[in-house]
């Protein structure tokens, strides 16, 4: 199935191949405070489709992660990492995915405070 997603403003959009059938909530600073829920992909299945010039980028801890938001609105609709063997990731926050109906998701917790 084909995901189409976006920032609020409407300024940075993409799409993603893929079935969401889980997200994962994580309780760290980062994550609780924006009420992230995470939908992790392989990187080539996600297409940045415009906004590329209108996103920053927000590092922090062990800085492995790409945490990008439109310059804008300052929505974080997604995230470039890797998993621990090096494959490429994009967290994506299943919050901008408009068509989703998330109340049939199944929700991880992930305890992201002792990391």
């Amino acid at each position: 199935m084909r995901h189409q997603g976006s920032c609020h403003c409407g300024k940075v959009t993409f799409e993603v191949e893929g079935t969401v059938t889980e997200v994962n909530e994580c309780n760290c600073s980062h994550c609780s405070r924006k009420g992230f829920q995470l939908w992790f992909v392989p990187r080539p299945t996600f297409t940045l489709k415009s906004g590329e010039s209108e996103l920053t980028k927000y590092l922090f801890n062990k800085r492995h992660i790409e945490h990008l938001f439109c310059k804008t609105c300052g929505v974080q609709a997604f995230a470039y990492g890797e998993y621990p063997k090096g494959t490429p990731i994009v967290a994506v926050n299943a919050r901008c995915l408009p068509e989703l109906d998330r109340s049939k998701l199944k929700i991880n917790l992930v305890d992201g405070k002792r990391f």
